[in-house]
């Protein structure tokens, strides 16, 4: 193959695996800007809100586990189809949901098709991208969630004017039918080495030696503490800040919107300091510190009005720029954790397991900052947000000092 057709097949495989992580994204940020229409008319409050993206997240996460064997086993292309599919079903169980009970089985088969992503896309990723390209790679992943997340916030905004909460559904899933075309057609490009993997798989499937790697259980923590801060500021950001700087839905929707943007344009940048500085856990140290300083100054309430949606593009760069970083050296934790690093039939598995993480810090984030809200305590959630980064910092900082240890194996 020249390099200009590896240039090609790298980038077509980005684009794909980007395109299917939109559509997951799309899904995470669907619901919350629909809560001021869905509690109405379906009689619930911030809590039950709050559990229903406990429910998606807590499936996910306790999906996404064993998410890592099957792509192991049956290859991360078919896996990922399942995927996107199981997401088009949601958002037709949302647009014909009648009652509560109904909404927790679109957020639940919602779970279940998002569980698939983390360990079948970067599977894809490691083994279909060129190894010098993976830093941008991250980048273009982490871009495309963020575009996903803004897609979804774009939808619900769209259906509170025009189309309503049913219609908000009927669109997400529309989004994920095209999703999952695109990689039907695409099958040659995608396809891995199912035979080698299915063998390797059912060899595996009965041991969980990585999990005795401490550095494995310091990357879940990471993604939990990091994940449990923004699931929060994602859910609640609206009610928070129109209560402490008296901001209109729409001007809340607004900030939200910016600090998503900001993360976008911090994913692109992440991606080249990503190739460029090998010490990636002081690159995520020093952004989410960044971000944390931004999360504490809002929660002061000193700034004027004005200055709430830079604040929140601050927030969202810091957090963007971590990105790229934050998964090259949770690859660093696989590789060296494993006995034959990419290749190791354990490898999904891994990124299943670690990235539960993420699912998990997301289904108690919303039920802890919804509970705190229901509470009385609105002015608690930034100052929240800000704790729970540092904590990450510190998190990720011992993880770093772990892998430039000498590899073990599991």
């Amino acid at each position: 193959m020249t390099p200009n057709s590896t240039v090609r097949a790298d980038a077509a495989v980005i684009a794909l695996v980007g395109m299917a992580h939109a559509t997951s994204h799309l899904f995470h940020l669907l619901l919350p800007p629909l809560f001021p229409l869905l509690m109405p008319d379906f009689g619930f409050g911030y809590t039950e809100a709050g559990f229903l993206m406990t429910v998606f997240f807590a499936i996910s996460g306790l999906g996404q586990a064993f998410a890592g064997i099957v792509v192991d086993r049956y290859g991360a292309r078919r896996v990922l189809m399942a995927g996107v599919s199981l997401l088009a079903a949601s958002g037709v169980a949302l647009s014909v949901a009648v009652n509560y009970p109904m909404l927790l089985l679109a957020v639940a088969l919602a779970g279940i098709g998002n569980s698939v992503f983390h360990p079948a896309d970067f599977s894809l990723l490691n083994k279909k991208v060129s190894p010098s390209r993976l830093g941008h790679a991250f980048s273009m992943h982490g871009l495309s969630g963020n575009l996903g997340w803004a897609m979804g916030a774009a939808i619900s905004g769209t259906a509170m004017a025009w189309a309503g909460w049913r219609g908000a559904g009927l669109a997400a899933a529309l989004v994920a039918l095209c999703s999952v075309a695109a990689l039907q057609l695409a099958r040659p490009l995608l396809d891995d080495d199912v035979a080698r993997v299915g063998a390797g798989g059912t060899a595996a499937a009965a041991t969980f030696g990585f999990l005795s790697v401490p550095v494995i259980w310091l990357a879940f923590m990471f993604f939990l503490l990091i994940t449990a801060a923004f699931g929060g500021l994602q859910s609640f950001s609206a009610p928070v800040l129109g209560g402490i700087y008296g901001l209109s839905p729409a001007a809340g929707v607004a900030a939200l919107t910016g600090y998503l943007l900001g993360s976008a344009a911090g994913m692109v940048a992440g991606g080249f300091v990503a190739v460029r500085v090998h010490a990636h856990e002081r690159t995520v140290g020093a952004a989410l510190v960044a971000a944390a300083i931004f999360a504490a100054v809002l929660a002061s309430g000193l700034p004027a009005a004005w200055s709430v949606i830079p604040l929140m593009v601050g927030i969202g760069v810091g957090v963007g720029l971590a990105g790229p970083s934050r998964d090259l050296l949770v690859r660093r934790v696989a590789t060296d954790s494993l006995a034959g690093g990419n290749a190791s039939p354990a490898f999904g598995r891994v990124y299943g397991f670690v990235y539960s993480g993420l699912d998990v810090g997301l289904a108690l984030g919303p039920l802890a900052f919804g509970a705190l809200l229901d509470a009385g305590g609105r002015d608690g959630v930034l100052p929240g947000v800000a704790l729970l980064q540092v904590l990450a910092v510190l998190t990720v900082l011992s993880m770093g000092r772990k892998v430039a240890q000498p590899a073990r194996s599991s």
